[in-house]
């Protein structure tokens, strides 16, 4: 299981993405300079293609959401067979975030009224991108519940690199295809960040106990198994 992150760490990848979400949304709200270059960079980078679909596709519910449940039956299982007391956190955790992503998204699409890019239907409700921070918590829990189960460095970053090509390729085709405006995207990305750290927080402080264990026993150390009889 991982060890929890310092809280330093996960103070800054609160504080940083929550600051700079309030200043995207506080730019769509007031129509600000930001919204101008957003819509230059979008009208430079849409070309509606069948691989910018796909790729879109990759933050749809149906596709995202599958594979966490996946990764939150497999970590409750591995959490449980390690004798893990609270093996339920985390994948209760991963499952809450996921929750949370429409009851945050849904009021922010009203409130902001954004209409969408010139390649969809006139239409509001585009910020923030729901896609894409389905995309980030779905894939990002689903990577932070099974780094605790994979030992080998190697898998590790491979998953972890997986992850950030479904997300990266997800928001790439979102802004390609026309879906979404870039600032849509990175809003999100903000979103789920916050979501995230949460989520590696709780799993970090149900970990350790178990984590410890092991390490003392494996280096010979008496443990809760090889102490004085």
């Amino acid at each position: 299981m991982p060890v929890s992150p310092r809280p330093r760490v996960l103070t800054a990848l609160v504080a940083l993405p929550v600051v700079l979400f309030a200043l995207i949304t506080w730019q769509v709200l007031a129509d600000g300079p930001l919204i101008g270059v957003d819509e230059r960079l979008s009208r430079a980078l849409v070309r509606p293609d069948r691989l910018s679909e796909l790729l879109a596709d990759l933050g749809n519910v149906q596709v995202a959401v599958p594979l966490l449940a996946l990764a939150l039956a497999y970590a409750a299982w591995h959490g449980r067979a390690g004798g893990a007391d609270r093996w339920w956190l985390p994948p209760l955790a991963g499952a809450l975030a996921m929750v949370l992503v429409p009851a945050l998204v849904v009021p922010l699409k009203e409130w902001t009224d954004r209409p969408g890019t010139p390649a969809v239907p006139p239409a509001v409700g585009y910020y923030p991108s729901g896609h894409t921070a389905t995309a980030v918590v779905a894939y990002g829990a689903a990577a932070l519940l099974l780094l605790g189960p994979l030992r080998g460095p190697v898998v590790r970053r491979a998953l972890v690199a997986l992850c950030a090509v479904l997300v990266l390729g997800a928001s790439y085709g979102l802004v390609r295809r026309g879906y979404h405006w870039p600032l849509d995207v990175v809003a999100s990305w903000c979103l789920g960040t916050v979501l995230l750290a949460g989520v590696a927080l709780v799993a970090g402080r149900a970990a350790p106990p178990v984590t410890r264990s092991r390490r003392r026993g494996s280096a010979g150390t008496p443990g809760s198994r090889n102490g004085p009889g």
